[in-house]
């Protein structure tokens, strides 16, 4: 019986390759393995439109796989599992804007390594003509860390070098996005990034990207920003995605080497938007928001929004709740909203949080779910706005119970850190909140609610002092 590589081999030798790296690197480098699912999921499409001379109309992913779909040559059922393997690549290359955890990350690889087994068998009819055959899963052959280390080391091998350099470096941002662990031991994550970066960087155009990054946030050392940027350009010029879209950025709003110059940024901008990155779709449409061009403006935020990137989610919403380049549309504009918010974009979050709570109407108003979204806010950005969101819905019942006393610490902790606006909001609150609790003070008779009260009060009136 075949094994699973063999298995996916069989279908191509492309695929066959993409798919054993896949598995290799879902331990140790789950990133690089997402990378090779995008791949995998690329080579597919072509495969799929070759036997009918179907001519792409755009190298982004998601376009091919909705003309593969608007074409026929492919099912619902296709076109979803190719869509979820889209969007787990795109997830993979940045964990830490997802807020995924070493964990979380780790699981997303293995669910897309399966994933990709399952788009094999759906193919095998379109390509071979035949059922897929059935396989039995042969024994991971997995790059764990000690054979990475060896190869980088004793080897002198780049690539492994730099798969090193990306091992340490997402693991640190993790670190740093989880609060977990000492925030000195992310840096020596950080700063080991940075050597093996520097180590491949002669020869491999993405480590001399990643070096071009440590330099100008400071890996290892102060940050050198002049020759970061210079690092980055010329990995850019070696077409580099992501070096391609970050230049594209520095022309956007400038930088230390490189003025704002907006053909330039779209040049860049473009170059990576093309080849899928995300972020640079999603400011290639900044870029159209600022010169009024709001058509093509919404149809890259759009693009980068059904490539899974969360930011671009929520300015999509933002665009249809305004009718901004589109159609006004409220109920697509929810949706995209909840959508970001769940991949934990924390400006959607709060403002889903808040529809929950103050719109009868809100798409999906699970106030179990607003208060978790406000928690994490929290959480992550200490948010003044989410802090009293949080104590207005403990003091009127929101979430099924009263908690005065942590209601008076948040409005308390919202003010320490409030604009002026928040101010106007936040002051009169702890003012009617004191009140209403001296009032139920008075008249109550319990030991343990007095107790509560009390404390409840001394934080209002410590708010108040400040």
């Amino acid at each position: 019986m075949l094994d699973d590589v063999q298995f996916v081999a069989n279908l191509a030798p492309e695929l066959g390759d993409e798919y054993r790296n896949t598995k290799r690197y879902v331990h140790d480098v789950p990133t690089q393995a997402l990378l090779h699912v995008r791949s995998f999921t690329h080579r597919l499409t072509a495969l799929l439109a070759a036997p009918h001379q179907l001519q792409f109309d755009s190298p982004n992913l998601y376009d091919r796989i909705e003309q593969l779909n608007r074409q026929r040559l492919i099912d619902v059922r296709l076109t979803r599992a190719l869509h979820r393997l889209r969007a787990d690549g795109n997830r993979g290359a940045h964990p830490e804007k997802y807020h995924l955890s070493n964990e979380a990350l780790a699981k997303l690889a293995h669910k897309s390594l399966s994933g990709l087994l399952s788009v094999v068998a759906m193919a095998y009819p379109r390509l071979i003509g035949s059922e897929a055959p059935e396989y039995q899963l042969a024994e991971a052959r997995e790059l764990d860390s000690r054979e990475l280390s060896y190869r980088a080391v004793m080897q002198d091998d780049h690539h492994a070098q730099y798969l090193l350099g990306v091992a340490f470096k997402n693991r640190a941002l993790i670190q740093k996005t989880e609060g977990e662990g000492e925030l000195d031991d992310a840096n020596r994550l950080l700063a080991k990034a940075a050597y093996w970066f520097e180590q491949a960087s002669e020869t491999e155009a993405s480590a001399k990207f990643e070096y071009g990054v440590a330099l100008l946030h400071g890996y290892r050392d102060a940050p050198q920003p002049e020759r970061g940027e210079q690092l980055i350009a010329a990995a850019a010029e070696q077409q580099v995605t992501d070096a391609m879209a970050l230049l594209g950025y520095f022309y956007l709003v400038g930088s230390h080497c490189f003025p704002v110059d907006l053909a330039k940024a779209e040049h860049y901008l473009h170059a990576a938007a093309v080849q899928d990155q995300t972020e640079a779709m999603a400011n290639l449409g900044v870029l159209f928001y600022q010169q009024q061009q709001l058509t093509q403006a919404f149809q890259w935020i759009k693009q980068a929004a059904q490539s899974g990137y969360p930011h671009a989610q929520y300015h999509l919403s933002l665009m249809l709740a305004r009718g901004e380049g589109c159609e006004l549309d409220i109920v697509a504009s929810e949706q995209w909203l909840a959508e970001a918010a769940e991949q934990g974009q924390l400006d959607a979050m709060l403002a889903r949080a808040q529809h929950m709570l103050n719109e009868e109407q809100s798409f999906g108003s699970d106030l179990s779910q607003a208060e978790h979204y406000l928690r994490e806010v929290i959480r992550y950005e200490q948010r003044s706005a989410a802090m009293i969101e949080l104590a207005i819905a403990l003091t009127d019942g929101s979430f099924g119970r009263i908690d005065v006393v942590e209601a008076a610490a948040w409005l308390k902790m919202a003010k320490g850190r409030a604009n002026s606006n928040e101010l106007a909001v936040v002051t009169p609150l702890i003012a009617s909140l004191k009140q209403q609790t001296q009032n139920v003070l008075a008249v109550s008779d319990n030991a343990a609610e007095r107790k509560s009260l009390s404390r409840a009060l001394e934080l209002l009136s410590e708010a108040e002092a400040q």
